[in-house]
């Protein structure tokens, strides 16, 4: 090998060393700027679904209700019917005798 060679092989490690010794502080305040911004989406996101949970107990709340006024309606409905079918029942008897 050549000297020239060998000076340039030197001075070719000793430049990628000095850039990667130079890269530490920055590759590390990176990685902290990183590390807040995905925590501070983490954060973001539960807040979100927490909201999203809320709606949507919000929701079931009121179709519980909807049906609680359903069977309500269905409870009056069969009290008329049993009643209508009593009135039925006894249009159909004979009046009773003895009154006249």
């Amino acid at each position: 090998m050549s000297p020239e060679v060998l000076v340039s092989l030197i001075t070719a490690a000793s430049v990628i060393g000095a850039a990667m010794i130079a890269s530490v502080p920055a590759l590390l305040a990176l990685q902290r700027r990183m590390a807040g911004a995905v925590e501070e989406q983490g954060t973001v996101t539960r807040d979100h679904l927490d909201a999203l949970g809320r709606v949507f107990n919000a929701r079931i709340d009121d179709v519980r209700n909807d049906i609680e006024d359903v069977r309500e309606d269905v409870t009056r409905v069969r009290e008329w019917q049993v009643g209508h079918d009593a009135e039925h029942l006894l249009i159909g008897r004979e009046p009773p005798r003895g009154d006249g």
